[in-house]
């Protein structure tokens, strides 16, 4: 296990790189998660205005 965690005279680089991945994932996922919240805002204010979605079910005859 020791040789698994001996990275050499790289070390620093090594961990450097894991450390900018992790910290670009997570902030990736905390700007989706955000971008969601306000998505959703913004369609249940739209919704709230009476704008309806296309993906909805049309009344008979009406097509779009």
């Amino acid at each position: 296990m020791t040789e698994f965690l001996d990275l050499g005279p790289h070390a620093g680089f090594i961990l450097a790189c894991y450390a900018i991945t992790l910290a670009t994932i997570a902030g990736l996922f905390v700007w989706l998660v955000a971008d969601r919240k306000s998505l959703t805002a913004s369609l249940a204010k739209l919704e709230a205005d009476g704008v309806r979605r296309r993906s909805g079910a049309a009344s008979s005859g009406e097509r779009g």
